[in-house]
């Protein structure tokens, strides 16, 4: 399998993973143009994505999805209340028929030789999830967008090969900042967004002997930068009640407007 972020912000979210038989893209917060073109830095193209995953609604999330549909045809995985959501919005503009595949949190499904499962996420939109993908015995979690963790979810996201986390927030610059109130309490919220700190408590509680590649996403524009989310994360790997040190593991920022490293696990 391969993981390889293609844009993690706050400001447009995709990320692609590929198995032997199979392209596929968690979100399109993204033009489809700048999706084209890190795809065709993997050696893929638009032409070869089996599917679109969804994690919800918000426009950092679907925003290049009307026209990748349209152009390309890829069928678009995502809940039931995702879908009513994205279709109420009015910014996809039409859609072609039949595109749309219906999930469920916990019910398992395929993609060639991909098998997914989407798990509950608390955040504020109408049915949002992460993914959890799958083929052989290897495995990629995908968590961002969660205003709190749980053993949920941390059971979801156990025994990893690779993970994309969420690490939105440095919370005194987000205190401080020039955010209104009502925003700022929305992201501290139990369905926000992770802070630095609670992705390293999190990822604390996911680590093992082969965990092979770390990815610290989503990063606020305003209230992180890419520093101070790592040294803050490994920080609590490394202080944290676990018999790892950051060093243990390969720990990075997934870029803003660039592709990543390639991860193959």
């Amino acid at each position: 399998m391969r993981l390889c972020s293609i844009a993690s912000g706050s400001s447009g979210n995709c990320t692609y993973v590929g198995s032997d038989r199979a392209h596929v893209l968690v979100d399109v917060g993204i033009s489809g143009r700048s999706i084209e073109r890190g795809l065709n830095q993997l050696d893929v193209t638009t032409k070869d994505v089996d599917a679109i995953l969804i994690t919800h609604e918000h426009s950092d999330h679907i925003k290049g999805l009307g026209v990748l549909s349209r152009k390309y045809q890829i069928p678009i995985y995502t809940t039931g209340g995702t879908v009513d959501a994205m279709m109420r919005g009015g910014t996809l503009g039409k859609m072609p028929e039949g595109l749309f595949r219906e999930i469920r949190e916990d019910e398992p499904f395929q993609i060639q030789d991909l098998t997914i499962n989407a798990f509950t996420i608390p955040h504020d939109a109408a049915q949002p999830v992460g993914y959890r993908l799958e083929c052989e015995r290897e495995s990629i979690g995908i968590a961002t967008d969660l205003g709190k963790y749980n053993d949920y979810i941390v059971d979801h996201l156990q025994n990893l090969d690779a993970v994309l986390l969420e690490a939105n927030h440095d919370i005194h610059m987000l205190q401080v900042g020039r955010y209104p109130y009502y925003l700022k309490q929305r992201i501290l919220g139990d369905r926000g967004h992770l802070s630095n700190e609670n992705a390293g408590k999190l990822l604390c509680r996911l680590l093992h002997d082969n965990l092979k590649a770390i990815f610290l996403g989503h990063l606020s524009k305003e209230n992180n930068y890419e520093e101070l989310a790592y040294e803050t994360v490994c920080s609590e790997v490394t202080m944290g009640d676990n018999p790892y040190k950051s060093r243990d593991f390969k720990i990075q920022v997934a870029k803003r407007d660039r592709i990543s490293e390639i991860v193959t696990v």
